[in-house]
């Protein structure tokens, strides 16, 4: 008896991996790329480095799903990552002194490069007078 119980608890341990990747619609093919992403400041071109570039996938609803992954930016602004399964890729690009950037892409080349360009913060604008000139 407790046998019989052991080989089904080794059974169904064997068979969960195969369950999760079965039930993944999205990647049917099974078909992966080869990410290459480069971030240039956008005023002068040059690159920023250690920016942090998150990866999630995106379902077919166009929500974002569990899981994803950082990459760093070298000092040259490039990162990339091999493995990247076909689909849809919700790309965030975040760095200080930078506006946050994000966009979603689809993935569907073995070999695929994104340049991203980040932008400065831009001045806030105020309806409210400008309290450090009245008090001069």
């Amino acid at each position: 008896m407790k046998t019989l119980g052991l080989r089904s608890v080794v059974l169904a341990l064997l068979l969960f991996p195969t369950l999760l990747i079965a039930g993944d619609k999205k990647n049917d093919s099974g078909l992966q790329s080869n990410l290459k992403i480069v971030v240039l400041k956008d005023d002068n071109g040059k690159p920023v480095r250690n920016a942090a570039v998150i990866l999630h996938p995106v379902k077919e609803n166009g929500k974002q799903s569990k899981g994803g992954f950082e990459l760093k930016t070298n000092s040259e602004g490039q990162t990339e990552s091999d493995g990247i399964p076909y689909g849809k890729l919700r790309l965030q690009v975040i760095a200080p002194g930078f506006q946050t950037f994000g966009e979603d892409y689809d993935i569907n080349q073995p070999e695929q490069a994104v340049t991203i360009r980040l932008r400065r913060p831009k001045d806030q604008y105020s309806i409210y007078p400008d309290q450090a000139k009245d008090k001069q």
